[in-house]
């Protein structure tokens, strides 16, 4: 007799393989976890939780027929049919089994980390999102500085039926993608009290230089960062030397951090004697440099990588890692090895490659 599969389970019960379980975000977060590396704590709805959310909630039928031949051209019907879809799944109830059981994982969640009613980030994380070759990151929703078990509920249910936005179901369908195949887990993740957080990737975006290490940053939550709505700062890194080979300081002039009264995130200008100056120090990125090489070197491939540092946390304890998943764009395309015969190759040359390749030399 084969054992039921949870319908909530912790990060660190997660890995590389449960992605058919807790969806590509959670996997790589409990992935993370267990290689040692420094990340907030939580827990995953598993798909089963979901399934088991649409089926007992009676509208895995109602789903199924808005969704059935939909055009990804037709505009009009995708947002029509997603306004229904989300409206059925937000104003649906949890089972008692389910509901019991994420706010029994937000108590230990709260007990673990000695807050009451812990301020969590509830993040979609979709079996096929953050996965080679698919770009289904930052189609669902993700919801920053929820506190209390209802409001948890509520926006566990917003990220459900944010797996039926427009966007998503217009690009599984141009993708060819079973909308029965893509399931959704969520990750209800402690909350960073970020003074600074930011992107890194570790190579250059911009050419796919793998010798170096990108990182974008800007005061608060990474919210104003991802979505685009302020010019961070820079630091182009050395990846052997984690020397800054160049920084780049903006004007941030907005940036989301929690309402200490409605304590809800908010979006704030920042003051102007603040918006020039450099928000990291040079020695956390030289922090975050080393962990997105250990995070790189774990995964064996370029990463896109989230990031925050706790203004509530000592320095040297303070960097944390919200996200990691492979980058997409230069990381599928063939390298041309600098090791290959040529007698213009010197011995420097193929030192030098198989220094940026991991390779031990002996």
């Amino acid at each position: 007799m084969t054992s039921r599969k949870p319908l909530v389970c912790w990060f660190q019960e997660c890995n590389k393989d449960s992605v058919e379980e807790v969806g590509g975000k959670c996997s790589s977060l409990g992935e993370l976890i267990n290689a040692g590396l420094r990340v907030p704590p939580g827990f995953a709805i598993t798909t089963s939780g979901y399934r088991q959310f649409m089926q007992e909630g009676g509208i895995t039928r109602s789903v199924h027929s808005l969704l059935e031949g939909l055009d990804e051209r037709d505009l009009e019907a995708l947002e029509t049919a997603s306004k229904r879809i989300r409206e059925l799944i937000e104003n649906t109830p949890f089972s008692v089994q389910l509901e019991d059981a994420i706010a029994e994982y937000y108590r230990r969640l709260s007990v673990q980390c000695c807050v009451p009613a812990v301020p969590v980030a509830v993040r979609s994380s979709a079996t096929a999102e953050d996965l080679p070759g698919a770009s289904f990151a930052g189609q669902q929703d993700t919801y920053l500085w929820i506190r209390g078990v209802d409001s948890l509920l509520t926006h566990v249910r917003k990220c459900i039926s944010s797996l039926f936005t427009a966007r998503a179901i217009a690009y599984r369908v141009k993708m060819g993608f079973d909308h029965d195949k893509v399931a959704i887990s969520m990750g209800v993740q402690k909350m960073a009290n970020a003074f600074t957080a930011g992107v890194m990737f570790t190579l250059n975006p911009t050419n796919g230089d793998r010798s170096v290490i990108m990182i974008d940053a800007s005061f608060g939550f990474g919210e104003s960062v991802v979505s685009g709505e302020v010019t961070p700062d820079q630091f182009l890194v050395n990846k052997v030397a984690l020397e800054i080979l160049k920084r780049t300081i903006s004007t941030k002039e907005i940036c989301y951090t929690v309402d200490p009264i409605t304590q809800t995130s908010q979006r704030y200008e920042v003051p102007p004697e603040r918006q020039n100056v450099q928000c990291v120090t040079d020695k956390e990125v030289a922090d975050l440099s080393q962990m997105g090489k250990l995070i790189e070197k774990h995964y064996g491939r370029p990463m896109d990588i989230e990031w925050a540092i706790d203004k509530d946390m000592p320095p040297g304890g303070n960097v944390f890692i919200l996200q990691a998943r492979p980058e997409t764009v230069w990381s599928s395309k063939k390298v041309q090895a600098i090791t290959e015969a040529s007698p213009n190759k010197s011995a420097m040359d193929f030192i030098l490659a198989s220094m940026m390749e991991g390779r031990t030399m002996s």
